[in-house]
């Protein structure tokens, strides 16, 4: 749960507001957590990516239900949109990967008011409906956790830093599966066509978490489309926080601002209940929304585990541990009375 806004409100504005997106990325970055943790971590109540995965042998729900109004000035036309929105996330081979399934489903009922009769019209089907994968590459978090706070320095553990700026960095990769003759999506034929996603999260001093995704959807397709979102996070207590967040689309078939707020408690530490609003600033058409939803993990996860170090230092702490091991293993084999087996049937001291 993290998330931000930005300060662009027009669709002409998009290239200033990717710019202003940019800067951001250069000026606040900032450091993530670990991959599991204790209480359930989780994407709602925004739509945003974070950087990591739920943790190895966690199975997540993630689920929420929608209702609003849209308003088009210039088809003079008002709807009624009811959906619901759903993630199923698991951690699996490693703690960097997670496999998710993520989607959407709408049914609107529009009124056409350009007669004087005005008429209505109701359809149904997936806005979006996306299997993949997500990998952290880059955790700059790891070495920090793994030092130990300043023993020295109550300021320096309790302060920002410069260090706090470097983020956490994913990859999601994802297949869209779209059908026929579907109002929300822009092809008229069923299709399968790629999603990526580029994520960072920062967790800053103060229970601040920011989080950004890039992202390039349907690229294959005659309409492909591209965006950010960026969101903050504010933990106030344990169990409570707030969120908001900027999201940019721009495409052939839509192109949009949208402005999303809301908060989420923790009941327990593996279920999350939330509530949002989205809205956004033009007319063709107006949208408004508010969203109530669940996040429910079964935490199967039975051991902490550490992302791997890579390079020299990588190669020393498996020697150590391999070292370890082997130590436990002879003194295992040592008899109780202090004698042990000296390989020819004998026994020494």
């Amino acid at each position: 749960m993290i998330k931000s806004y930005i300060f662009e409100l027009n669709l002409k504005s998009m290239k200033t507001s990717l710019n202003c997106l940019l800067l951001i990325f250069i000026f606040t970055y900032l450091p993530a957590t670990a991959q599991y943790t204790e209480t359930i971590n989780n994407n709602r109540p925004g739509v945003s990516q974070g950087a990591f995965s739920v943790g190895t042998n966690v199975l997540q729900f993630e689920t929420g239900f929608f209702y609003g109004k849209e308003e088009h000035r210039l088809l003079n036309t008002e709807t009624t949109g009811l959906g619901a929105d759903y993630a199923l996330r698991y951690g699996f081979w490693r703690e960097e990967l997670e496999v998710s399934i993520i989607g959407e489903f709408q049914s609107n009922n529009v009124t056409d008011n350009r007669t004087a009769n005005s008429r209505e019209n109701s359809y149904a089907n997936f806005q979006s409906n996306t299997i993949g994968a997500k990998y952290l590459f880059f955790d700059p978090y790891r070495k920090r956790d793994l030092a130990g706070p300043n023993l020295y320095s109550w300021k320096a553990n309790n302060r920002m830093q410069w260090a706090d700026l470097v983020p956490a960095i994913s990859f999601y990769a994802g297949a869209n599966f779209d059908f026929a003759d579907n109002p929300f999506t822009p092809e008229p034929e069923s299709s399968i066509s790629p999603k990526l996603v580029l994520s960072t999260q920062n967790n800053f001093v103060g229970g601040f978490v920011f989080v950004t995704n890039i992202i390039a959807d349907r690229v294959t397709t005659d309409n492909p489309s591209y965006g950010y979102i960026i969101t903050l996070t504010h933990t106030l207590t344990d169990w409570f926080s707030v969120f908001v967040e900027n999201q940019g689309i721009k495409s052939d078939f839509y192109a949009d601002q949208l402005f999303r707020g809301g908060a989420a408690c923790l009941i327990n530490k593996n279920f999350h209940v939330d509530a949002s609003v989205l809205l956004n600033f033009k007319d063709t058409p107006s949208r408004l929304y508010g969203r109530v939803g669940v996040a429910y993990r079964f935490d199967m996860h039975n051991r902490d585990e550490f992302i791997e170090e890579k390079g020299k230092a990588g190669r020393t702490k498996k020697k150590e541990e391999k070292a370890k091991k082997e130590n436990k293993k002879d003194k295992k084999s040592k008899r109780k009375d202090g004698l042990e087996d000296d390989g020819d049937g004998g026994q020494k001291l």
